[in-house]
């Protein structure tokens, strides 16, 4: 008796500590499964975030290949090399390359005019301005991406337009009269107004891109060229401009991008005419402005669909851009450190 006695209570004991010991090994099973299933939601709203641009471009793509399909079919290739732009319901005929040659100069003197006046101007904000006054200077030129693109535009008509003819036109027909870029005839609404008003629109992009790039360069980069006897525009020339080189290409892709795709301001001071010039005081059209333009006159299925068919050409211009602006910055994330 006493044997079961002292051996009964040993497991009555073990049977409860098991008992006890059970929800302590259910409990974090089921917490991890609770955990598990909030992870995989979790994840799977991530992915479907994920797939929302692509899925939105192919949606572009695919919507604007539809309703160019008309004028794809009825042109072919020759609406990239036609210059005839005729939306007479009687004849139509329609070729963009007029559209083509006039967003892509436009756009890229405009570039080419913006990107050294934008690097310059971040580089003297945070390397010459004292410090007290970088903020405000910064601030100042963020406003000018504020305006908008009508504002810009206005302005164009009654202020750099006059300009351009009263002040510019004598000087430069003067000085290169030799170079058919300046030559007659002129007209007051013409290439080298978008050109002057892509360039101060695009600007503050550049100033802000390069600014950043040049801010993120390592201080003991200044302060080793300083160091080894430079001066303060050799150190920038050797020490900052190299190291943030990859961001001024990404500022100047940036900047392209926008004036690429620039309609209001354009419209109202390029001339509006589908015409290809070498003179840059000749009237000319891009895409986007033609798309302002024109889309809401367009009477025929095969004149709207010769407009969605420019569009499908700028969203095409615009991916590709894209595309060489990541390898470019590839490329010179890639370079040695030491070249320019």
């Amino acid at each position: 008796m006493s044997t079961a006695t002292l051996e009964f209570p040993g497991r009555e004991a073990d049977a409860a500590a098991v008992v006890e010991a059970e929800p302590l090994v259910v409990a974090p099973d089921r917490a991890r499964r609770r955990q598990n299933t909030g992870d995989r939601v979790f994840l799977g709203l991530l992915t479907a975030a994920g797939w929302v641009a692509p899925l939105l471009l192919a949606l572009f793509l695919a919507v604007l290949v539809v309703g160019a399909w008309p004028s794809i079919r009825a042109f072919g290739l020759s609406f990239l090399t036609s210059s005839t732009w005729e939306p007479n319901p009687v004849r139509e005929k329609y070729g963009a390359f007029p559209f083509l040659v006039g967003t892509l100069v436009s756009s890229l003197l405009a570039l080419c005019l913006a990107a050294p006046v934008g690097i310059a101007v971040a580089t003297f904000i945070n390397e010459i301005l004292p410090s007290r006054l970088r903020g405000p200077s910064r601030f100042l030129i963020e406003i000018l991406a504020t305006v908008p693109s009508v504002v810009y535009g206005l302005w164009g008509v009654f202020v750099l337009a006059p300009t351009v003819m009263n002040v510019l036109k004598p000087g430069l027909t003067k000085t290169f009269f030799y170079l058919p870029f300046f030559g007659p005839p002129y007209d007051p609404r013409n290439m080298l107004c978008a050109v002057l008003i892509l360039s101060i629109m695009v600007l503050p992009v550049i100033v802000a891109v390069s600014l950043d790039a040049i801010r993120s360069v390592p201080a003991s980069y200044r302060e080793a060229a300083l160091g080894l006897g430079a001066t303060r525009w050799e150190m920038v020339r050797v020490a900052v401009w190299p190291a943030a080189r990859s961001g001024f290409v990404g500022a100047c892709i940036l900047a392209l991008g926008r004036a690429l795709g620039e309609t209001m301001a354009v419209t109202m001071v390029i001339g509006n005419r589908p015409q290809v010039s070498v003179s840059l005081f000749q009237p000319a059209y891009t895409i986007a402005a033609a798309l302002a333009n024109e889309f809401s006159e367009a009477t025929t299925d095969l004149y709207v669909s010769a407009l969605i068919e420019l569009a499908a050409v700028l969203f095409v211009i615009s991916l590709v851009v894209n595309a060489v602006a990541r390898w470019l910055v590839w490329r010179v994330g890639a370079a040695p450190r030491g070249t320019l």
